[in-house]
């Protein structure tokens, strides 16, 4: 046969330890700041549920029983316990703790997360990251399916699942060797492309969509010398005089640039828009909240 359950409430398990500390039930009811009666009431409940006295008292001694001697360190623990695990309820809701997954493109994983991640890390180091990387279309699909909170990627066509929040414009580059020509351009024109040897991105990346959007524009017939899956190999190809290309200027910090030269391009000016992606009717952690305020003040605010 089971034992009785003893359901004794938190309020009568402060009442008591109170009136312990302070040696009389006036003085808890002080500290508590609740009226005697009240106090008296929760104690003669809790008597009740128990089945036993946890106080021997007249109208000048208050002596605890031996029930109540018994029921004290219990009671202790289960407030303590109480008390941690609520703090630890707090914190997560101030985003102090807790996890945050964000899918991003290689360009603004480097560029823009890194220091807002190492940032915020300094401020709140118990919550902890995970960082993808992807492409455009597969950081999309990481979002709609809960894979991440959120991403950081170029502006999406409109989707009645998916909310885009504007961060920045990330402004194209010609990357070429430095003993090229081009470098000592303060700007080159897009058509530069129909003259030279084009080092294209592939064609699921966002560079290279926005690339083709421009020479479609333009009407200009331009053919890739070459594909690569990365800018980092699009970079090494330039550096070995294959070609030159357009990289968004985040992308820049992916490369290593000795002996290569990033000039402006323009006419047009293509600016690829980068913000934040979150998924419609899903509720965010606190902590994945709080690192989107602080990413999107950083960028505001600048370094």
């Amino acid at each position: 046969m089971k034992p009785a359950r003893i359901d004794l409430n938190l309020a009568q398990l402060q009442a008591f330890v109170h009136i312990v500390a302070a040696g009389s039930f006036r003085g808890a009811a002080l500290q508590m700041g609740v009226s005697q009666p009240a106090l008296s009431r929760a104690i003669r409940q809790a008597e009740e549920v128990i089945g036993s006295r946890l106080f021997d008292r007249d109208t000048r001694n208050l002596q605890i029983t031996a029930v109540g001697q018994e029921l004290l360190p219990i009671a202790q623990r289960v407030l303590r316990e109480f008390d941690a695990s609520f703090g630890e309820l707090g914190q997560f809701l101030q985003g102090r703790t807790g996890k945050v997954a964000i899918a991003t493109l290689p360009s603004t994983g480097a560029s823009l997360l890194a220091t807002a991640v190492a940032s915020f890390r300094a401020l709140h180091p118990q919550v902890e990251f995970t960082l993808v990387e992807a492409a455009a279309d597969s950081l999309l699909n990481a979002v709609d399916e809960g894979r991440a909170d959120f991403g950081l990627s170029v502006k999406p066509a409109p989707d009645r699942r998916l909310r885009y929040h504007h961060l920045l414009d990330d402004p194209f580059m010609l990357l070429c060797r430095r003993d090229d020509p081009l470098a000592a351009r303060l700007s080159v024109p897009w058509s530069i492309f129909a003259a030279r040897a084009f080092i294209a991105a592939q064609p699921r990346s966002s560079i290279r969509q926005l690339t083709d959007a421009v020479f479609l524009q333009r009407r200009m017939n331009v053919r890739a010398s070459l594909e690569c899956p990365s800018v980092s190999a699009c970079s090494a190809l330039v550096m070995a005089n294959v070609g030159i290309a357009a990289v968004p200027r985040l992308a820049l910090s992916l490369v290593d640039m000795q002996g290569l030269c990033a000039v402006p391009l323009v006419r047009p000016q293509m600016l690829r828009s980068i913000g934040i992606i979150t998924r419609i009717g899903r509720s965010l952690s606190p902590a994945s909240m709080a690192f989107m305020a602080h990413l999107t003040a950083q960028i505001e605010t600048g370094p």
